[in-house]
């Protein structure tokens, strides 16, 4: 904005002002015929500046289209290199990639073409207004007419010459305001986007939660030819926990999303401590919220920096400690830079274990009053599951726990479990009461014995 500002009050500002004061000088010391010539050559240079740089406006957005695509390519090869590798498709992604960068340079052709023509035909107007003024201005010292000598000839000649200067700015800063702004173009769409979630001008902050939650005719969907939930209900009370399960698509995933308050919901409410979540700011909830997701992304940074995120005001020693009670300071001093240790692009220099655990200890440091686990252990074999779920019970210790589960073994031991099918809560109670109802909760447990035992009697076998 300042450069832009600078432009307009310090460049082009003065540039008009040059010419309208040349176009009166040359009427005055001259004859109007010559203010005529300055007048027509301004305007016919403003004209073509204006109409070509705006008619060229499309090649310089396809440019920035092709190198936007060129860059995405390029990052999404090297982001998903081991992808690439197991696959064998080297010389696919390096020919998507000439392919991009093809396209660009033809678009940057296309633009540079066009502002070879509009300079092009900057030259022509100027000249040729150059070229009529200085053969009236030699006509008139020849004939004698209007008592003009060589002198005014070679005073023509120098204000002609000063006169293209400003022009020629005119035209440069012209052409630079315009290329910002299509520049810009990505970044005022974003700015234009509208919020899907907005504080109410009235929303109070969420003060020492008790940790109640609670669904209440709760309907949301993405799509509305597709709802995701249906009339759900349910009551965690403080300090007790509560899993969800059913198949995939079912919604299980959507409620965690509506607690933390990505999405507000359609239909029903959303309660925190018996207040709609619509009643409190956006911020004050998810400081009371920690989330230990299913596939921990971590920041190309160092481990001590990753823990840290939890609470950036937190100690070294706070650091470790969280660590201690997520079982991975031991690893951790054991690397030659210990909590130093760069974890790479998305920590891919850990395993999906040792990634587990940093998003713990980064829960454990942000020591939420309200916890959500939204499948946090599907990924990992049974013994890290087992090492894992030891360190979760410790963070979930005393708190409000919502946990999306996909192996029943791990769910047994919450306080409610809730069934989704069809976007609604089929069943609902403890492990035992939901087994001794012989349903949709029964019948999942049963298959997934089967498939263990079916898995260790193949291990056995080999």
């Amino acid at each position: 904005p300042n450069k832009l500002i600078f432009i307009l009050f310090y460049s082009i500002a003065p540039t008009i002002i040059d010419l309208i004061i040349a176009i009166v000088y040359f009427t005055a010391a001259f004859n109007y015929i010559f203010g005529l010539i300055v007048f027509i050559t301004m305007a016919l240079y403003l004209v073509a500046t204006i109409v070509i740089t705006e008619w060229r406006t499309k090649y310089r957005r396809s440019m920035n289209l092709a190198d936007n695509e060129q860059r995405t390519k390029g990052v999404d090869s090297l982001l998903n290199f081991e992808t690439v590798k197991y696959y064998g498709a080297e010389q696919y992604e390096v020919d998507r990639y000439k392919s991009a960068i093809l396209s660009y340079q033809t678009e940057e052709w296309k633009s540079n073409s066009s502002l070879c023509l509009l300079n092009s035909l900057q030259n022509v107007v100027i000249n040729g207004g150059f070229l009529i003024g200085s053969l009236l201005c030699a006509y008139y010292v020849a004939s004698g007419e209007r008592s003009l000598t060589v002198g005014d000839y070679v005073l023509f000649s120098s204000y002609m010459n000063q006169l293209y200067m400003p022009l020629n700015f005119f035209g440069t800063y012209y052409r630079m305001i315009q290329q910002n702004f299509i520049d810009m173009e990505n970044m005022f769409d974003l700015l234009n986007e509208e919020k899907e979630v907005e504080d109410s001008p009235d929303a109070e902050a969420l003060v020492l939660p008790q940790g109640r939650v609670e669904f209440r005719n709760v309907a949301f969907h993405y799509n509305p030819e597709k709802p995701i939930l249906r009339d759900v209900s349910f009551v965690v009370e403080p300090g007790k926990s509560l899993a969800i399960v059913g198949g995939t698509g079912e919604g299980k995933s959507t409620i965690i999303r509506l607690v933390f308050r990505f999405y507000d919901v359609k239909e029903g409410q959303v309660l925190v401590d018996g207040k709609d979540v619509r009643e409190y700011t956006q911020k004050t909830v998810r400081e009371c919220i920690g989330v230990v997701p299913q596939d921990t992304v971590l920041f190309n940074d160092t481990i001590g920096y990753n823990i840290r995120y939890g609470n950036i005001m937190s100690s070294d020693q706070d650091v470790e400690d969280a660590a201690k009670h997520a079982d991975i300071h031991s690893k951790i001093v054991n690397f030659p830079d210990k909590y130093e240790t760069k974890v790479g692009e998305r920590g891919l220099k850990l395993s999906g274990g040792e990634k587990q655990r940093v998003a713990i200890a980064r829960t454990i440091l942000k020591a939420p009053t309200f916890l959500l686990l939204d499948e946090a252990t599907s990924a990992l074999d049974t013994k890290t599951e087992r090492n894992i779920q030891s360190a979760l019970n410790t963070v979930c210790h005393g708190r409000t726990v919502i946990v999306v589960a996909h192996r029943l073994s791990t769910i047994i031991n919450c306080d409610s479990i809730i069934v989704l099918k069809g976007g609604r809560v089929a069943e609902q109670g403890r492990h035992d009461e939901l087994i001794a109802q012989n349903g949709l909760y029964a019948d999942m447990w049963r298959q997934q014995l089967e498939a263990n035992v079916s898995f260790n009697n193949g291990a056995e076998t080999d």
